[in-house]
């Protein structure tokens, strides 16, 4: 009876093995060359200025991942999961030890997967300088300039104020 009771509770605590070792979620990390773009999640998390760590991600999440920064093309990056080998190898010590109950959660809680990419990182192209329009201000506003006269008569001369 005593190794009944050792060898079941030795089996509940191998069950899952990569659900208690790795967890069912991750970090993901967004890093830019150059750093100080705003990034925004398909999940709606936000980071102002990279680089970006999103804590508890669900490692079986797949999102997409648009980064913006001013003077440079916007870029949109899709993420994905895959096995980790370290996840691979949690299910096999469930599988050797006869843990098919840990084997079924790790499978279905996520816990055998990584995050792909991550970190993302991104090397931000910029833009052309036609393609940056500054901010419209009364500092580089166009002067007006005065209407042209009907029928080629001269236009008349500006006062002075």
């Amino acid at each position: 009876m005593l190794r009944l009771s050792v060898a079941l509770t030795a089996a509940l605590a191998l069950a899952s093995c990569a659900t208690i070792t790795r967890g069912t979620t991750t970090a993901f990390v967004v890093e830019t060359i150059p750093s100080g773009a705003y990034v925004r999640l398909s999940t709606g998390q936000e980071c102002n200025s990279t680089p970006c760590t999103f804590a508890r991600i669900s490692r079986e999440a797949e999102f997409t991942v648009l980064i913006r920064k001013e003077g440079y093309q916007e870029v949109t990056a899709n993420v994905s999961h895959a096995t980790a080998s370290g996840g691979g190898l949690g299910m096999a010590g469930n599988v050797l030890v006869g843990g098919l109950i840990g084997a079924a959660v790790d499978a279905n809680s996520g816990a055998t997967q990584n995050l792909v990419p991550n970190p993302l990182v991104v090397h931000l192209e910029a833009l052309a300088p036609a393609e940056v329009a500054p901010a419209l201000t009364s500092e580089n506003a166009p002067a007006a300039q005065p209407a042209a006269a009907p029928d080629g008569a001269a236009a008349p001369a500006p006062t002075p104020s």
